[in-house]
């Protein structure tokens, strides 16, 4: 080793640890996995889910017998139970592998649904994309489907109250789509989001069946109530509920818990938002 480099080791890896403090020792205790193990479970799980056409294997899918699918699902699920479990024991919950094994299989009951779900937002792509030439074409290549792809398995986990793995499922989505769907935010078949590029759609969101939204559409929080020391208030709905067959159209910004989009509502391009809006209204610029 090259003495410059030998010299400054000791003091720099002390200096190192100095700032990060005691959290990098909380981690490091929990053994949390990290965030490229993380991924590459959930490409396991949207590989279980859409074989050959997602997933860390790719390319033509071989896996056609009931065994290859069932040895498949139990790589994936012990992947992820040991993961939670540190997640857990990361938050210091109590019987952090009980916890883990129950959101597991939470997640894997839910399965079945998930894949149904997916094919009717398939669907909604396929037909409200004058541009789509095939359902597999969206599911190989749509940025918006990907991203509910990945929602409605973060989802499940989030509503198991596992530590910090949705989000990271969830932010790995965002940061190869450019859509932001926060693992909390609830949304109902038949969602398409056409070209997809900055949307976001925050935790307490509620999102009806066949929904559509364009590029830049914001589903935010109005403001942020602290308490008294200054911290943000959590937990509180901060969100709007968007109903069944709305459209949102390319940079509209729909703000608060208080906000309802009534159904078969269109909100128009750029519009800001901050009160309800009834069922069946047009609201434009």
């Amino acid at each position: 080793m090259d003495k410059w480099l030998d010299s400054r080791l000791d003091t720099l890896t002390a200096a190192l640890e100095r700032a990060a403090g005691p959290e990098a020792g909380a981690v490091r205790a929990a053994d949390l996995p990290g965030q490229r193990a993380i991924i590459d479970t959930l490409e396991r799980f949207i590989g279980i889910l859409f074989p050959g056409c997602h997933g860390p294997d790719g390319g033509p899918d071989n896996c056609a017998s009931a065994d290859c699918v069932r040895e498949r699902i139990a790589d994936a699920a012990t992947r992820l139970t040991d993961q939670v479990e540190a997640a857990f024991e990361y938050a210091v919950a109590d019987k952090p592998r009980a916890r883990a094994e129950e959101a597991v299989a939470a997640l894997l009951d839910a399965l079945p649904s998930i894949r149904a779900t997916l094919e009717e937002d398939v669907v909604a792509a396929y037909e409200g994309d004058p541009a789509a030439t095939s359902t597999v074409e969206v599911v190989l290549s749509y940025p918006g489907f990907f991203a509910i792809v990945v929602h409605r398995i973060a989802h499940v986990l989030y509503t198991c109250g596992v530590p910090i793995i949705p989000r990271v499922m969830s932010e790995y989505a965002h940061s190869k789509t450019g859509i932001d769907i926060h693992p909390g935010a609830t949304i109902g078949p038949g969602f398409f989001i056409d070209h997809g590029t900055g949307v976001v759609i925050g935790e307490t969101c509620t999102i009806g069946r066949h929904v559509k939204l364009y590029q830049g559409v914001t589903l935010g929080a109005r403001s942020f109530p602290k308490n008294e020391d200054g911290t943000l208030v959590k937990g509180l709905k901060r969100h709007p509920d968007v109903e069944d067959d709305v459209v949102i159209y390319a940079g509209a910004t729909v703000l608060g818990g208080e906000t309802v989009i009534g159904r078969g509502a269109v909100i128009g391009a750029s519009v800001w938002i901050t009160f309800s809006v009834p069922a069946g209204a047009h609201v434009m610029k």
